[in-house]
């Protein structure tokens, strides 16, 4: 198995309002600065200590992702993680203008010499709000957007693109991608449309905010499809993304993440809009496809610390513990990668815990 670390890059300081979007009267420029910093100190750490891959994503209006833009994060990275592929999980691409998109790619592809990872995402559904984007549109866009991406990638010859969402006069972008024919491409395989779509098109699929069950069913049709449409996915397929504490014994891991009696439970880790009301419309107007109550019940994460960890909605205990959890959910869904979100209260106790996972579980986590 390969090891990928990820951070939404979020914003360290104090903040006075919940709900989606946050208002910024308790925002802090320093605070923003610092919390950058932090984050591209971890993403170098781990590159020293082997991980496979540092991820980035893009979120709006909110402090738990202080990257709206996630490539100009990624073009920080390349000047600090200097062997680990950098993967940005994802570009959202309804929301923005894929020619801009490819173009970005192939520019970071080609100041890293060809490790770039590019994720190519739907988007949580408050940010169809973000850029007046209809949500009922968000499935055709994307699909008609990755497709344009990945011609402007590969066609050697200017063109030109007229599409339902979409239209250009000329395309030929400079630079193209060092890998060839393009950079390994992810999408989200939550749902069942995208599932099959992913499938259909022989991409490689990932999943973040959700648990093992419901993942375990999308990749049984991930793979179904694939082997009806002629291939066989491999483990790199398959993603995994999970909130990771790992600490000297099962017993302060476990501590460090129990709830204060009277505090709600920690989230599995991920982007919630924290906004019924705006869900609720976002679905009303077909965002989720035909797999409401499935996508809804991704973010519900169990009270009890156990019964998450059991539900693969968080790996938390000693080297040996994590280990055979991640042995677990690779058994469950073939995943090959698992992307990890660690988080355990102070700076030092979440690197403590990165640095354990890169020196005692990773280099177990080759043979798995």
């Amino acid at each position: 198995m390969k090891a990928a670390l990820f951070s939404s890059v979020p914003y360290q300081g104090p903040v006075e309002r919940r709900g989606w979007p946050v208002a910024v009267d308790s925002y802090s420029s320093e605070a923003a600065e610092a919390s950058m910093e932090r984050s591209l100190d971890q993403f170098q750490l781990a590159d020293e200590l082997g991980f496979d891959w540092v991820t980035v994503a893009e979120h709006h209006y909110a402090p738990m992702c202080l990257t709206p833009n996630p490539m100009v994060m990624a073009g920080a990275l390349t000047q600090r993680v200097k062997r680990a592929k950098i993967a940005l999980l994802g570009s959202n691409i309804p929301i923005q203008n894929p020619v801009r998109v490819a173009e970005e790619f192939a520019m970071l592809d080609t100041l890293t010499g060809g490790r770039i990872v590019a994720g190519m995402l739907r988007g949580t559904s408050n940010e169809y709000v973000t850029y007046a984007t209809n949500p009922a549109e968000s499935r055709e866009r994307f699909e008609e957007a990755l497709s344009l991406i990945v011609k402007a990638w590969t066609e050697p010859q200017p063109f030109g693109w007229q599409g339902r969402y979409y239209e250009y006069r000329a395309i030929s972008i400079w630079p193209r991608p060092v890998q060839q024919p393009h950079p390994p491409i992810y999408m989200s395989g939550s749902s069942p449309e995208m599932a099959e779509w992913a499938a259909r098109h022989r991409i490689s699929i990932g999943f973040a905010v959700t648990n093992v069950p419901l993942s375990k069913k999308s990749v049984e049709l991930y793979r179904r499809t694939a082997n009806d449409t002629g291939w066989e996915p491999g483990p790199d397929n398959v993603l995994y993304r999970i909130g990771t504490h790992v600490a000297e014994t099962d017993e302060e891991a476990w501590e460090a993440l129990t709830p204060a009696p009277g505090a709600a439970p920690q989230r599995a880790g991920g982007f919630s809009s924290s906004n019924r009301a705006l869900d609720d419309a976002v679905a009303d107007a077909g965002y989720y496809g035909r797999d409401v109550e499935n996508q809804r019940g991704r973010v519900q994460s169990a009270a009890d610390l156990q019964q998450r960890i059991a539900n693969g909605q968080i790996l938390a205990g000693s080297p040996d513990t994590v280990l055979r959890q991640i042995e677990r959910i690779h058994n469950d869904l073939g995943a090959g990668i698992i992307e990890t979100i660690f988080a355990g209260g102070s700076p030092e106790r979440t690197k403590r815990s990165l640095e354990l996972f890169g020196t005692r579980v990773l280099p177990r986590l080759r043979d798995l």
